[in-house]
């Protein structure tokens, strides 16, 4: 689940899946904008085009059924065909009115129930075929389309004007019609292949997950090399993983045989130093005696250095912090009877990205120092915070005790290698010095801080696995 949780906050503005579905899905959208217009364009058109094709027919048809009487009047029974044109406004009509003097009488559909408004000849002139095109409101608020000639219906030259009257609002409230349920179709196919591309991309890069999540585990301790199956465009970069891994790994060991090599060469020339010193006796021996133990404690503590460092730049190790504070708490309360000792724990587990030695020696060192200055309680406690983005986890170690406890203007001095604040007190002045270095090495900080209890509060914040 956490995995796949890290794998989801991935998806941001520089991850490559993000970028390839958002230009997929804007292209997909400027696609579907283009075809919808093109679509809604033509469909208009070829509407529009029915429409004047069909109030120019039944103008002609119009035409074709009316004449005039002897006496001059105009005479006929037009059927359009159409039974819109009988229906009281519709929106469809028809009239015939008189133009040239000497023809009377006037014929309309029985759909038109009152006139309607042409606009001057001026506004609107007839083209070469002697007719007109335009557009008026209707007898109940509708626009109309108007086609409009005037005929000469008989040898006398009597004209007459014809107009045929389609309803344009009903034409559009068509084309209307069609485009929404064209944007719905297109929207909903759209949706449907901009989340199948979606699916498909994030398919295809389940391979890159699977890396990731791979390295993830070599570099939490898990796992010594990335394995299982990846396609071939991935294999090579697995394999040169794989293979930068191996090689780091000899690196380390290569380092660990030769601090091996020199602590060994070391030790017995020390060794005969110390004994050398013990043997000269008085302030001479002594002093040569104390030199040779500081140089044995110096060249420990660089090896150790040397150690982590090689350690830090290849395969992380696992160490649980839970078990190893509880036994270290049972050995320093048999060692320190007068003195009270509190665990406290969070209730998941809290895993330090390193070695169990270089922890060991961290707390060993605090919890020291802690039982050389308290009264009669030291409390050590866990504290995790939670992870940001792809960070590691970070954790705390809380060592506190009752006794006098250091200045905040003292901290920083207490940290410096062979400084010790009160000489009567018995040590080397290394051990803080030795705990602010392995830190460091691995990436945490050390503070001194004034505890709750009265004393000295060393919170170690250090690096954790998920």
């Amino acid at each position: 689940m956490g995995r796949w949780k890290r794998y989801a906050l991935g998806l941001g503005p520089r991850s490559l899946a993000f970028r390839v579905i958002a230009f997929s899905t804007v292209w997909a959208i400027l696609a579907f904008a283009l075809i919808f217009t093109v679509i809604s364009s033509l469909y208009r058109q070829t509407s529009e085009r029915g429409f004047d094709s069909l109030l120019s027919a039944h103008l002609f048809n119009l035409i074709g059924s009316v004449g005039v009487s002897d006496s001059g009047t105009l005479t006929g029974g037009p059927d359009l065909g159409d039974l819109r044109f009988s229906e009281p406004e519709s929106g469809w009509y028809w009239s015939v009115e008189p133009v040239s003097k000497g023809l009377v009488g006037q014929l309309r559909s029985s759909s038109m129930t009152e006139p309607v408004a042409s606009p001057d000849v001026a506004d609107v002139p007839f083209n070469a075929e002697f007719q007109r095109h335009y557009r008026v409101a209707g007898i109940v608020g509708e626009e109309l389309e108007v086609f409009e000639t005037e005929f000469v219906l008989d040898s006398q030259n009597r004209i007459a004007r014809f107009r045929v009257m389609g309803n344009r609002s009903e034409l559009e409230a068509e084309i209307g019609g069609f485009e929404w349920r064209l944007f719905t179709y297109l929207s909903l196919f759209g949706l449907g292949m901009i989340a199948i591309n979606a699916i498909a991309i994030l398919l295809g890069l389940q391979p890159l997950a699977r890396v990731r999540n791979a390295l993830a585990m070599v570099r939490e301790g898990t796992a010594q090399r990335l394995t299982g199956r990846f396609p071939a465009e991935i294999q090579p970069l697995a394999n040169e993983t794989n293979a930068l891994i191996e090689n780091n790994r000899r690196i380390v060991e290569r380092s660990r045989t030769q601090v091996g090599n020199l602590a060994h060469s070391l030790k017995t020339p020390l060794a005969v130093m110390l004994n050398e010193g013990r043997a000269l006796g008085g302030p001479k021996g002594q002093l040569f005696a104390d030199h040779a133990a500081a140089m044995q404690k110096q060249i420990d503590h660089y090896l150790q250095r040397a150690r982590v460092a090689a350690q830090r730049e290849s395969v992380v190790y696992r160490t649980p912090v839970a078990p190893l504070l509880q036994r270290m708490a049972r050995v320093m309360e048999k060692l320190s009877r007068g003195t009270a000792f509190s665990l406290n724990l969070p209730a998941t587990e809290v895993v330090f990205a390193g070695e169990r030695e270089d922890l060991e020696e961290v707390v060993g060192n605090l919890l020291e120092n802690a039982m050389k200055w308290a009264h009669s309680a030291v409390r050590i406690s866990v504290e995790t915070a939670e992870p940001v983005n792809e960070e590691p986890p970070r954790f705390s170690i809380l060592i506190e005790d009752d006794g006098p406890g250091i200045p905040e203007d003292k901290a920083r001095e207490a940290l410096q290698r062979g400084r010790r604040l009160d000489e009567t007190k018995p040590g080397t002045g290394l051990g803080l010095a030795i705990v602010a270095d392995l830190v460091k090495e691995y990436g945490g900080t050390l503070r001194l801080e004034r505890s709750t209890m009265g004393g000295l509060k060393a919170v170690v914040e250090l690096r954790g696995v998920h």
